[in-house]
């Protein structure tokens, strides 16, 4: 399959299911501010269904996140928009995601994007998001199970790069990751206080712009060890009158 190309449908993916995918773009997508209709059209093919937990799938095109396990969710429809259509993707892009969960956001980004490489920090959740887009025909993602907070440095540059987990800062391996003139999307911040950052690179450095609030898990790995402080520079000279201890 090539990139942004069509999935085979989910097996259980009857007229009821459709009919509630096509409200769901209809009302919450089409309703506020998703304009690009190549993510309403990827997020009318993507059965959303098949990515929740199956006592969850009455629910699975409510307008909310939903639990997968793990301590991890599955995002909101409209976050999940919002954030595709962020990344301003025209279906030649290698795109970067941090945080697979159980790939449906992958699978999204996959309709939109020429090849989606995705890390996940639990082994269990990767392992079983790679089945379930292989079975689903998502042949372009490519999920391993690492720490995001690294990055894919042997499959980058990336011209896109989302985050699906909140940090207290943009990774650093993420930015040398993004090409020139890449965009990153992703939330900043902890707890209540987060904000949905998107950004483009621009001679080496990315120039982030908040989009909106946003409520997502915690980022962990190495995201959460604080950064470095630089050792004090030691004086060789002789203090001059009036330096030195008070």
């Amino acid at each position: 399959m090539s990139g942004a190309g069509s999935a085979r449908p989910a097996a259980d993916d009857t007229p009821h299911w459709v009919a509630l995918r096509r409200r769901m773009v209809a009302e919450q997508l089409r309703g506020r501010d998703i304009t690009d209709p190549r993510v309403l059209d990827a997020m009318e093919r993507v059965p959303r269904q098949a990515f929740v937990p199956e006592s969850l799938r009455p629910d699975a095109y409510a307008d909310r996140a939903l639990p997968i396990g793990g301590g991890q969710t599955i995002s909101q429809p409209y976050i999940v928009a919002l954030m595709s259509q962020l990344l301003a993707l025209r279906g030649s892009e290698r795109v970067l995601e941090i945080g697979t969960g159980s790939g449906y956001h992958a699978a999204v980004l996959s309709c939109l994007a020429h090849e989606v490489y995705s890390i996940e920090i639990d082994p269990q959740l990767a392992a079983s998001a790679r089945e379930r887009l292989v079975a689903l025909g998502f042949a372009t993602v490519n999920v391993r199970a690492g720490d995001g907070f690294l990055g894919w440095p042997e499959a980058a540059p990336f011209d896109a790069i989302v985050g699906t987990a909140a940090a207290p800062r943009v990774p650093e391996p993420l930015v040398a990751q993004l090409r020139e003139g890449g965009r990153l999307v992703m939330p900043i911040g902890s707890g209540d206080d987060q904000q949905l950052m998107a950004g483009v690179k621009h001679e080496g450095r990315l120039s982030l712009r908040s989009v909106t609030d946003v409520l997502f898990v915690p980022m962990t790995g190495k995201v959460r060890t604080p950064e470095p402080v630089p050792a004090p520079t030691l004086r060789k000279d002789p203090l001059p009158p009036g330096e030195g201890s008070r």
